[in-house]
């Protein structure tokens, strides 16, 4: 699904972020990306994206070279992918379904298949009764697990996430991944970054850490004795 090798990257009259990194998610695989802040997590996940470019290195996602997408490619390029971010961005103007709604709108689906689609996705996340709700109206839980529909209302077969959990309580925290979850069971790869160690220490998915900028595989327990290290 996605293969890094031997990436790097700098942004411009910058320093590098990241160097020489290169690692694999498996088609249908759930791992969770760590490391302290500035480590080059974000950046990982803007590069499987297409919101950046490598500056040295391959990046490939679902078969295709990003290297080889041209500009004009990429709105339909990212079609393929769901991201999740800590602040979901939602329009404040929007009810709830209207957010979930836009993916689709841009897509030009018709509305009969708008309303399946994202009433679906509104049950999958526990919100369908909130689908006329106005998103100040909501917890910042809620308006999380908003975000998640929209970025799975149209089916991508991945997933990324860059510290969806960020601003949530223990619970809802884990709420939320366990979202995630049921959405790998079903054949999403999903691709979480997260500083929630004491959290994904308990979830059996595989730990791919980055710190300064390079990475290595982790045992969790290893990733538990550092966790004052993650801010």
């Amino acid at each position: 699904m996605i293969h890094f090798h031997r990436v790097s990257h700098r942004y411009d009259g910058g320093p590098q972020i990241i160097s020489d990194v290169s690692f694999t998610l498996g088609k249908g695989e759930m791992a969770f990306l760590t490391g302290p802040s500035g480590a080059g997590k974000s950046t990982l996940l803007r590069l499987t994206a297409l919101l950046a470019r490598a500056t040295a290195g391959q990046v490939v996602v679902e078969g295709k070279n990003l290297a080889d997408i041209k500009r004009s490619q990429i709105p339909a390029f990212r079609r393929q992918i769901g991201v999740i971010f800590q602040n979901p961005s939602l329009l404040n103007e929007r009810t709830v379904f209207d957010n979930v709604a836009l993916p689709l709108l841009i897509r030009g689906h018709s509305g009969d298949d708008i309303g399946r689609r994202v009433r679906a996705a509104l049950d999958a996340v526990g919100l369908l009764p909130k689908e006329k709700a106005f998103p100040l109206t909501l917890s910042g839980g809620e308006q999380q697990r908003v975000g998640i529909a929209r970025a799975v209302v149209a089916k991508p077969p991945l997933l990324l996430a860059d510290e969806p959990t960020g601003n949530l309580d223990p619970q809802l925290a884990m709420d939320v991944m366990a979202l995630f979850m049921r959405f790998n069971e079903v054949g999403v790869s999903v691709l979480v970054a997260t500083h929630a160690i004491s959290l994904i220490s308990r979830l059996p998915h595989r730990v791919i850490h980055i710190e300064k900028g390079t990475l290595e595989e982790r045992r969790k327990a290893e990733l538990m004795d550092k966790t004052h290290d993650f801010s």
